[in-house]
């Protein structure tokens, strides 16, 4: 059975999303986590991305935008840490 959530659990999550999004996103480009080790930052960046897609495929969202989400969850799986 598929969980119903109110709006404040919508809510949270679409901004939960938005932390992972921009976590994602700050690892790529150096400015979050810098000083962790590439496996460290890895492991973050799937953890993250396998929370989004998670997140994306539930079918009780409205008329949320999702489209930086899926652009963080396209450049999470192209991520390579170094």
């Amino acid at each position: 059975m598929s969980e119903v959530r109110n709006a404040e659990q919508l809510a949270q999550d679409y901004t939960a999303m938005g932390h992972s999004v921009d976590l994602i996103n700050g690892i790529i480009d150096g400015s979050k986590m810098a000083s962790e080790s590439a496996e460290d930052r890895q492991d973050c960046v799937d953890r993250n991305v396998e929370h989004l897609e998670i997140m994306v495929a539930k079918t009780d969202w409205g008329s949320e935008d999702m489209t930086a989400t899926n652009s963080a969850i396209t450049a999470g799986k192209a991520y390579t840490a170094s």
